[in-house]
């Protein structure tokens, strides 16, 4: 397939089975490309199946080794790669929003917060394991709790917690209504090394609450677009009490 389409240039933005293959055969026949690192994937691996970081990072550094450039999402991450022994050209490679694609079918992102009777709170993203969503479906007692995506965990989180709202997918002004019209944002992940849809939260003034691990540290400024805290019902809490235009315009 690399033959056929003739590149000018190759970038290999995962690492797992086909950017695998793709590296082997791109080491194989010499030809140069980039990679990036979005997941800290070792962190995940040992969480949730026991295996130690040392043997996936030795193996994320082999993956990487002959990257022209190691792409990654923020100078937190670019750091916390050169730790693990990663060297060679590694950047930060930031992200941004489409404001004519992301608009409210409305045109205005402006949100009358009635709370009616539990405040609403949305993820957006893959669902999946590593995403750490339990933690917030935990609190479907206490939220209004709506998850917009799809992936290999939604059945059983849908078994689960009966209370929570999966969506599915949305898109362009879709997708901005269910951002438009929830309370806060909630992004539970501790694996991710960004979350583009916190940004995507926060222009069109909904409050986004985290964890205050790498990605979310990086990405919401506390007070003013979100707040981070190792308790995730009181970081939702406390954005309850932001201002949403001032988030918007951060």
């Amino acid at each position: 397939m690399i033959r056929d389409i003739a590149p000018d240039h190759i970038h290999i933005p995962t690492e797992g089975p086909v950017g695998f293959a793709a590296r082997l055969w791109l080491g194989r026949n010499k030809w140069s490309y980039n990679t990036s690192y979005h997941t800290r994937f070792p962190e995940f691996v040992k969480e949730i199946y026991g295996i130690p970081t040392g043997i996936t990072y030795a193996y994320l550094r082999w993956f990487h080794k002959h990257s022209g450039r190691v792409l990654t999402t923020s100078d937190t991450m670019v750091n916390e790669l050169r730790s693990h022994g990663f060297d060679g050209d590694i950047r930060a490679w930031t992200r941004g929003v489409d404001r004519d694609d992301l608009m409210p079918t409305s045109g205005d992102w402006r949100h009358d917060r009635s709370f009616q009777d539990r405040p609403r709170v949305l993820y957006v993203g893959r669902v999946s394991r590593e995403k750490n969503l339990e933690a917030l479906c935990d609190l479907s007692v206490e939220f209004h709790i709506d998850i917009v995506g799809d992936g290999p965990y939604r059945v059983e989180l849908e078994r689960r917690y009966p209370r929570v709202n999966f969506l599915g997918y949305r898109r362009g002004s879709a997708l901005a209504d269910c951002y438009a019209q929830a309370d806060v944002f909630a992004f539970p992940s501790r694996a991710d090394t960004f979350g583009i849809v916190m940004i995507e939260a926060m222009s069109l003034g909904t409050p986004v609450a985290g964890y205050p691990v790498p990605g979310p540290l990086d990405v919401i400024e506390q007070g003013v677009t979100g707040y981070v805290d190792e308790d995730l019902s009181r970081a939702i809490r406390r954005c309850l009490g932001l201002d949403r235009g001032q988030v918007a315009r951060a």
